[in-house]
């Protein structure tokens, strides 16, 4: 594909030269690292060789280095393996994640809050751009919904892993006899349709509602009708846009959010597997999370689909999610599943 490159017509068709580029390096990024990999497990068996036979000091000395290198190796050989197991049709996209408030009120909103910032966070550690698409706000406090768009290579491969309901116990900050309070939120994450996937909605499918923009506003952000809320009549989904000042832009945005939504429905619907992407979020409430965040009367965030647990609630508040994405993803790939019931067994 590089020497392709060097062919004199090949920018004749710039569309074309794009999507070679891209996809280029899209293969690059997947074996280079590997290549890279390799090259340092060869310097070490280097190292081992040159060392055999120093004496005992150093030998210590070469030891301490060679644990140094293992530990790296290790960590950096934990991360390829996961990234192996992104080879989704979508994985490489960005992600549309959506966050709903549920069960529990103000309490219920708060959290809502909490987890917009907690994967606002880990999307920042993982070097992906975090866009606000949309949000509503809380009626007393935090947010009743928001959606953000995720850039990145792999966002959705990484971000898929956090679809469904999230639960939270803790001391409620908003009563006044600090009893404890069960909050639920639930996530939605799809992703972004490439000009390659071709959806058609036929117009009269879709109402078109438009609205003063909520939020700080500023120069006329507030002022004029330019936010959107694109409604699917059909199915009832509903996609709504705020971010940019413009009307059309907004609308534009909303309209491919809502084909990605569709596809992903659609998608399931011919798998015929409903619950693993929306049925598994089910009601937002008792009985239905995934994943349950205890502050109150112990420290502990546990995944129930992997059985995951850390005591470090700060930390994941904070956006030190990888422990139970990268877990998720072990648990969906088939070599691990076959290991899993060869055990069973």
């Amino acid at each position: 594909m590089d020497a392709q490159m060097g062919v004199p017509d090949f920018w004749n068709n710039n569309e074309r030269a794009q999507k070679h580029i891209g996809k280029l390096n899209g293969l690059k990024k997947a074996v280079l690292p590997v290549v890279a990999y390799q090259k340092k497990l060869d310097d070490i068996a280097v190292m081992l060789e040159l060392i055999t036979g120093e004496d005992a000091a150093a030998q210590e000395a070469y030891d301490k280095e060679l644990a140094g290198s293992v530990v790296a190796l290790t960590e950096e050989l934990d991360a390829l393996e996961i990234a192996s197991f992104l080879t989704g049709q979508f994985d490489r996209s960005n992600a549309i994640f959506s966050i709903q408030s549920g069960a529990g009120g103000t309490e219920a909103n708060d959290w809502a809050d909490l987890m917009f910032r907690m994967y606002s966070r880990w999307a920042e550690r993982r070097g992906f751009g975090v866009e606000l698409m949309d949000v509503q706000p809380g009626d007393t406090a935090g947010i009743s919904k928001a959606t953000i768009l995720i850039k990145g290579e792999n966002a959705y491969g990484y971000a898929k892993a956090e679809r469904g309901v999230h639960r939270l116990v803790r001391i409620s900050p908003f009563d006044s006899n600090k009893r404890r309070h069960t909050s639920f939120c639930a996530v939605d994450v799809v992703a972004e349709i490439t000009d390659e996937i071709v959806i058609e909605i036929p117009e009269d499918e879709i109402r078109t509602d438009v609205y003063r923009s909520s939020g700080k506003g500023g120069q006329g952000v507030n002022t004029t009708d330019s936010a959107v809320r694109l409604t699917h009549i059909p199915t009832g989904v509903v996609v709504v846009c705020q971010n940019e000042r413009s009307q059309i832009k907004n609308k534009a945005t909303a309209m491919n959010v809502l084909k990605a939504r569709l596809y992903e429905r659609k998608q399931d619907e011919q798998r015929a597997e409903m619950d693993k992407f929306y049925g598994e979020k089910g009601e937002i409430g008792f009985g239905a999370q995934i994943r349950s965040y205890v502050l109150q009367p112990y420290q502990m965030v546990k995944d129930l689909r992997t059985g995951i647990s850390t005591s470090d609630t700060q930390g994941v508040l904070d956006g030190d999610l990888d422990r139970f994405v990268n877990a998720w993803l072990r648990a969906g790939c088939p070599r691990h599943r076959n290991k899993d019931i060869q055990m069973e067994e």
